[in-house]
């Protein structure tokens, strides 16, 4: 096991050592040609042949030095995955030997198999040929194998030879620009000294870790992330004991070795602790610009893998692995600044004399209530339906948190008047010992899917499973089109400041209705959400339907994010996504129920059998044990034919061709229901069925060995 002593090797020694980042360039690179890359990295130059050629130079000798004999364009294509395509710097010479070469072409492009990643008819197999590209803003780095192998990674986007993006970073970089080009043009209005705007991000995520012994005996959680069948332990998280609890040895060794290897790619991970759930735990780095992020969170699953498998552990992603307690999902935390430096979701002291901040608030207020349906469906997968509702995560309504004094000071701008502030609050906790302790603008409110949480937005609805590209999409480009439209009619008006409050007024004053402050778990509002007419999107098939509508394909289209025919081809991927996991869910569902628990309850019945036949012979009471006889072998009964329903009911499933979508609707509708109900019975005999009897490790080893 690969362990640091971080008293003998400090933090800032190691941090960074595998990316080759800003610190590393300016270092190796001349200063002309470290200048000149900035001003590409920064989208105001291209990067030209020449200052590639150097750059892959200085990328591959500080990659050589660190051990690396392989180099790999790092994509994410349409799996929700990362790709790579290892090729050595070796080059053989005329007297056989070789040297180490890296050409710039190398670094700028390369040239893997398009038609073998998801594609959603934009590749066919004989159109095999697609491309990687160089994204310049996202340090390149090193991954090290548990062999001592090390590879030099390059973050790439992946287009199609005809200019598809096949990936998730292309649309997300273009999103960037598009809301950089529309916050400029607020900007410059308000004659603010910045010249460019970037969106950035802090994605907590959840996880869970389990002993890897128990997890090979579960094929349910090796093929499908999450259990199928297993009935809720005597105790589970209502003690409320696990959540920032202290974080056991092997936990924490774990976080240990997982700090060191993030620490060393330069990933800033700041914040780990319990999670509600038993053997549940977070993770949360510093904010990144969204690519670097997104970049980022992908590694930080891949890493959270791998360091689990040194310790005889398994990392956990999926969004409901055991029913009954808490899933996981990621926080996303959103916010924009300028160049500068300048936060534009930054309130101040004195929010009501920030009208620059309240102008983006109302924008940001105005994207989630118009484009709330598209911010559902990129949230959207088969994991997330069973966590979007419960204790754990916000329901499927899009609602924003804005806390009281906020909503007040919009309430009375909107009025036309002007809002009386009482100052800055502090806490009293009643402790000489104790200092008073400033209260912030905003509480927290966990239940809220959009929150508002003091210079950022927390969107909640995030899997834990997926990548974070797609939820930045949705939001980069909603807010870029509220911005582009008070942008054409601020620059129209001969009054700014008063074509400002008529702006933030109007719009709070129509949207509005997407601002909740309360319970978002309750009954109440649910109700109240119908009043006010927001979607409730209860499930991933009919959130995905949302994605090619018109005003869907206006909106991408519009800031030059995605085509229609980008947008189709990705809707059909969802759709067959959805699909293909429901059907391994349901295969290994019937496997498992099939050959390990209906044999287990034979078992059982024969030694209640022979139990009873031996009680009678010896004149013994006799009629407890023919009860639960009689109960495991009508549930037994009852198994078989619920086996056989989903059997039936999976294969007509499997036979609806040429229709992603009426296919997605049978196995949400039916296969999904009949799931449900099998999995029902088979919980109910894990209850009645002796430990020693019982095939495969239950909730009780899932979750509280560790």
């Amino acid at each position: 096991m690969n362990k640091t002593d971080f008293k003998k090797t400090p933090v800032n020694e190691i941090y960074g050592i595998n990316s080759f980042g800003d610190a590393v360039m300016r270092e190796r690179l001349p200063k002309s040609v470290y200048k000149e890359l900035k001003l590409v990295q920064e989208g105001n130059k291209g990067l030209s042949p020449d200052i590639a050629e150097v750059v892959a130079n200085a990328m591959k000798d500080w990659a050589l030095e660190r051990g690396a004999t392989h180099y790999t364009h790092w994509f994410q294509p349409l799996t929700g995955l990362t790709a790579e395509k290892h090729d050595s710097f070796i080059s053989p010479t005329s007297d056989g030997r070789v040297i180490m070469e890296f050409s710039g072409k190398e670094l700028i492009q390369g040239e893997p198999d398009a038609s073998s990643f998801p594609s959603g008819g934009l590749r066919a197999t004989f159109e095999a040929r697609g491309y990687t590209a160089w994204d310049t803003a996202s340090p390149a780095f090193l991954k090290e194998d548990n062999s001592g192998g090390v590879t030099l990674c390059i973050p790439t986007a992946f287009i199609s030879y005809t200019g598809e993006a096949l990936d998730m970073k292309v649309p997300l970089l273009r999103s960037m620009d598009a809301i950089n080009k529309q916050a400029m043009r607020i900007l410059t209005l308000l004659e603010m000294d910045a010249d460019r705007v970037t969106t950035s991000v802090g994605p907590e995520q959840e996880y869970f870790l389990i002993d890897k012994d128990f997890y090979d005996k579960r094929p349910d959680l090796m093929l499908t992330g999450r259990t199928v069948i297993g009935s809720k332990p005597s105790k589970g998280q209502e003690m409320d004991d696990h959540y920032f609890g202290a974080i056991k040895e092997r936990a924490s060794a774990f976080m240990s070795e997982l700090n060191m290897e993030l620490w060393k790619l330069g990933i800033a991970a700041k914040t780990q602790h319990n999670e509600v759930a038993p053997n549940q735990f977070e993770i949360a780095p510093i904010f990144d610009t969204t690519n670097v992020a997104t970049d980022r969170n992908q590694l930080l699953m891949e890493t959270l893998k791998k360091v689990a498998a040194r310790h005889n552990l398994v990392a956990l992603l999926h969004e409901k692995p055991f029913a009954g307690v808490n899933g996981s999902g990621k926080h996303n935390n959103w916010s924009m600044s300028t160049d500068k430096g300048v936060n534009l979701l930054e309130p101040g002291d004195d929010p009501t004399d920030n009208a620059n901040f309240i102008l983006f608030l109302v924008a940001i207020i105005k994207a989630v209530d118009k484009f709330a349906p598209l911010l559902r469906m990129s949230a959207a997968n088969s994991g997330n339906d069973h966590r979007l509702g419960a204790n754990e995560a916000p329901p499927a309504i899009i609602s924003v948190f804005l806390g009281d004094q906020l909503t007040d000071i919009l309430d009375t701008l909107a009025n036309g008047e002007k809002y009386q502030s009482e100052g800055k609050e502090s806490i009293e906790l009643g402790v000489s010992t104790i200092p008073k302790l400033p209260k912030d603008l905003t509480d927290r409110n966990r239940t809220s899917p959009f929150a508002f949480t003091g210079n950022k937005f927390e969107f909640r609805m995030v899997p834990s499973s997926m990548s974070i590209a797609n939820p930045n999409i949705i939001i980069n480009a909603a807010v870029a089109d509220v911005l582009s439209e008070f942008a054409d009619e601020m620059e129209k008006s001969n009054n700014l400041n008063k074509s400002m409050k008529e702006i933030i007024a109007r719009t709070y004053n129509e949207h509005k209705r997407v601002i909740y402050n309360g319970n978002n778990y309750s009954d109440v509002w649910i109700k109240e959400a119908s009043k006010r007419g927001l979607a409730n999107i209860t499930n991933t098939v009919d959130a995905l339907t949302e994605f090619p509508k018109d005003y869907s394909v206006d909106l991408f289209e519009r800031h030059n994010i995605l085509t229609r025919q980008e947008i189709e081809s990705r809707h059909e991927i969802q759709l067959e996504s959805y699909s293909q996991q429901i059907n391994i869910e349901a295969e290994i569902m019937i496997e498992l129920t099939k050959k390990q628990v209906l044999p287990a309850a034979g078992k059982f019945i024969r030694d209640l059998a022979e139990t009873i036949s031996g009680l009678k012979q010896g004149n013994s009471p006799f009629s407890s044990f023919e009860n639960i006889l009689s109960e495991t072998a009508l549930n037994s009964e009852i198994l078989y034919k619920r086996i056989v329903l989903l059997q039936e009911t999976l294969t007509k499933a499997q036979n609806i061709e040429n229709s992603p979508l009426k296919q997605a609707k049978e196995y949400r509708e039916n296969v999904f229901t009949k799931m449900e109900n099998l999995r029902e019975v088979s919980d109910t005999l894990e209850t009645m069925i002796p430990c020693e009897l019982w095939p495969i490790p239950t909730y009780l080893d899932l979750l509280f060995r560790l």
